[in-house]
């Protein structure tokens, strides 16, 4: 495959809902996770931008669905749309605002046409976290034949190299990436784009 770049990253829109989203004429990759897994982290790796997908200190407060248009550059080039979802897992929020937000993200997973890659981050210090297992399985059972479900795990740098090979092991399709140290990064990309475009090669 020849050189595959990230060349052009832009913030087009916050949503609330499938309603007021953007419309679906663009392939969209969409990144969920747990709040402070380091989703904001990755999508700014990803992209070469510091502060694209903004990262807060407070789990939850993130609680819009944010849209980037991407443009990849592979001798031709490429487009897409990468989708930020609100990290789940949170607790400090009204009952009200958790019940609507839930319901507006499932209908967004559930009936957004768009997606064509599911991103989930997950902390490679706890490959089990209960609600990581749960989220999977749920996604699985509507997951359409055009959809790719793609396991990334941050954090691998900080683990020791008997918790790597346990990983490998035990999660043998996932990516294991390192945010700080920049690893991993163009697996993603590759994967990205091959599910989308094909073989680009």
């Amino acid at each position: 495959m020849q050189e595959i770049r990230l060349i052009e990253a832009n913030f087009i829109k916050s949503a609330q809902s499938i309603n007021d989203s953007l419309d679906e004429s663009i392939s969209e990759v969409v990144f969920l996770g747990r709040s402070n897994v380091g989703k904001s982290s990755t999508i700014n790796g990803l992209t070469n931008r510091k502060n694209l997908a903004k990262s807060s200190a407070t789990p939850g407060k993130t609680q819009l669905i944010n849209f980037f248009d991407i443009r990849y550059r592979v001798e031709s080039d490429y487009t897409l749309r990468f989708v930020d979802l609100p990290g789940f897992g949170y607790a400090k929020v009204s009952k009200t605002l958790k019940e609507v937000w839930q319901k507006n993200l499932v209908e967004f997973i559930q009936q957004r046409v768009a997606i064509r890659v599911f991103i989930h981050i997950r902390d490679a210090r706890h490959p089990h976290a209960m609600i990581d297992e749960d989220v999977e399985e749920y996604i699985s059972k509507f997951l359409r034949g055009d959809q790719k479900y793609l396991t990334i795990f941050t954090k691998y740098d900080k683990l020791n190299q008997k918790e790597r090979n346990k990983l490998k092991k035990e999660f043998p399709n996932s990516i294991k990436i390192s945010n700080l140290k920049r690893v991993g990064y163009d697996k993603i990309h590759k994967e990205i784009l091959t599910h989308i475009f094909g073989d680009i090669s």
